[in-house]
């Protein structure tokens, strides 16, 4: 796994054996980076990667120039790992917080312009996602959500106008 575009670009991610995050591929990374580029100025925005897995969505941001993003992974081996990625890669402006998704949303007070939340793993309330995020004011006027359900198969891309 690497980083596909940025100034970071062709770095690699590479997570310990034991880790258990279904990371996003390079191909589909491409197809949302090249929409997003068109869309916004990264380094104007803010970003939200909830269960960031290996902090690969997070990294690319960070790679093209987005300096206010916030990572969210509540289990402890990915987030140290994302630490040191971010420590490896001299990133500024990414903070990465070990917290459960769903309570960070109910105490977040942030807006943000993009909000990313894959999560890889199947557990309850995941269909809630969309509107706990709404419903708390996560997002900027013009906004992006970018969810997914991986065991239904289900992604979506929000826009907020």
């Amino acid at each position: 796994m690497r980083i596909i575009g940025g100034n970071l670009r062709g770095k690699k991610i590479t997570p310990p054996a034991n880790y258990m995050a279904r990371p996003t591929t390079d191909f589909a990374k491409e197809g949302l980076f090249n929409m997003l580029s068109n869309e916004f100025d990264f380094g104007e925005i803010s970003v939200l990667d909830l269960f960031s897995g290996t902090g690969s969505i997070s990294y690319e941001f960070a790679s093209r120039g987005c300096t206010d993003i916030i990572s969210i992974e509540m289990n402890p081996v990915h987030s140290r790992f994302i630490k040191k990625c971010v420590s490896e890669f001299r990133i500024e402006g990414m903070q990465v917080t070990r917290y459960n998704a769903f309570d960070f949303i109910d105490i977040c007070r942030k807006k943000f312009d993009i909000i990313f939340a894959d999560p890889p793993y199947s557990i309850q309330g995941l269909d809630t996602i969309p509107e706990r995020i709404l419903g708390n004011g996560l997002v900027e006027k013009t906004a992006i959500l970018f969810w997914s359900i991986p065991e239904l198969s289900i992604s979506r891309a929000i826009p907020i106008s």
